[in-house]
This record gives structure tokens, sequence and C-alpha cells, in this order.
């Protein structure tokens, strides 16, 4: 690279950084203000809002985060960082509400031999339906 091309992107790179640096010292000095103005009072955040703060705080980092002046602690955002990673992993919607039901032949199956035999209590139908069920095989069920 030519050493005037190199110097002028040195020139550029650092009044970027510098411009940074300034951006940065303002927005601190606002929250230092908005902090002292709240004094203690307690801000509600959003599901929505505490999901952002958290994602940006993870992104910062916890050694970065202790030494910025911010409204809610780095223990409290890394904690939701952690919980919203915990949401996204958890699969809820892929579960079915409990254990899977039995099909609707077999059930009515069952109904039927109960009416059939109306002196047979729970424990006698459910002796016969594994002797059924042995006997038979999966593929009559239907049938008897």
């Amino acid at each position: 690279m030519p050493p005037l091309l190199s110097s002028l992107l040195m020139i550029a790179a650092g009044w970027v950084h510098r411009h940074q640096l300034i951006v940065i010292e303002f927005l601190q000095a606002e929250n230092r203000l908005l902090k002292d103005r709240l004094r203690g009072k307690r801000i509600r955040f959003t599901d929505a809002e505490r999901a952002l703060l958290a994602r940006k705080a993870k992104a910062v980092g916890r050694k970065t985060l202790l030494e910025l002046e911010t409204i809610v602690s780095p223990d409290t955002l890394l904690r939701w960082h952690r919980r919203l990673i915990a949401e996204k992993w958890n699969f809820v919607h892929r579960r079915g509400p409990g254990r899977p039901g039995i099909m609707q032949t077999i059930s009515a199956l069952i109904v039927r031999k109960a009416q059939d035999n109306p002196g047979w209590g729970y424990t006698r139908i459910q002796g016969r339906w594994v002797a059924w069920a042995t006997v038979l095989g999966v593929g009559l069920w239907p049938m008897c």
C-alpha cells in the first residue's frame, strides 16, 4: 500500500475513533444525569425492553458493564440474558399437553365391551384387554 494512502487511512481511522469516544462520553454523561434524576426510583421495564437490554449487555460483557454507569446492575442484566436464552431453548411449543391418547377405535372397543358386559369391572376389562391384545395382535384390534 502506498505510504500516502496508508497515512490517509490512519488519519480517517483516528478521526472516527475520536468521534466515537466523544459520542460515548456524551452518552455516559447523559446516563449519569438521568440516574441522578431518578434518585433510587425504580424503573419498570417491559419484556421487550428487558430482552433488548439483555442482548446488548451480553455483547458488552460483564467487565465493561461494571465500569459503566448502568440503570440496572450488571448482574441483573446478565440474569435477564440467561432467562432469555432459557426461554429460547425451552421447546414448549413442540410438546403436547400430557400423555398421548389411545386410538379412538380402541377406546370405542373398550366402551362397547364394557356396555356388553355390565357385570365386569375395570380390572376384568383390563385383564381381558391384555389377553385379547396378546392373542390377536395389533392388526386385529378393531375387529374384536
